[in-house]
């Protein structure tokens, strides 16, 4: 049976009919290329789960960026922070170590070409008190 379904799905063929082609326009990938330039990437330091929303609002309290930071999930424990000015970025980039619920912020800058999967943390930030 399963053999009837690999050949039948082998002789499967789009008529000229159903072709059909979708366009994206250079326009609009340099728009998602260019809001994405002054991003951080983020990841806590932790393995148990936490409240990511009390976390989220928690940072942009700290980070004093109420209306001027957007938050995405591009992966699991994995954030996009998407800034509105390159100062603001650079400045939370700099002021570090951040935490939330005892669990570090590792943070990297957004590069063209990167993806969730090859997202690399090589440091963190931490403060030592002797």
């Amino acid at each position: 049976m399963a053999d009837d379904v690999v050949n039948g799905l082998e002789n499967m063929k789009l008529t000229t009919e159903e072709e059909e082609v979708i366009e994206i326009s250079d326009e609009g990938r340099k728009d998602e290329i260019e809001s994405c330039t002054h991003s951080l990437i983020g990841k806590f330091l932790t393995c148990k789960s936490f409240n990511k929303r009390a976390a989220l609002s928690t940072l942009k309290k700290a980070w004093g960026l109420e209306e001027r930071v957007q938050f995405i999930e591009v992966g699991s424990n994995l954030l996009q922070f998407k800034f509105q000015k390159e100062f603001d970025m650079e400045r939370i980039l700099r002021s570090g170590p951040w935490t939330f619920d005892n669990q570090a912020l590792m943070l990297v800058r957004w590069k063209k070409g990167m993806m969730a999967r090859n997202v690399k943390f090589e440091s963190v930030s931490m403060w030592v008190q002797i």
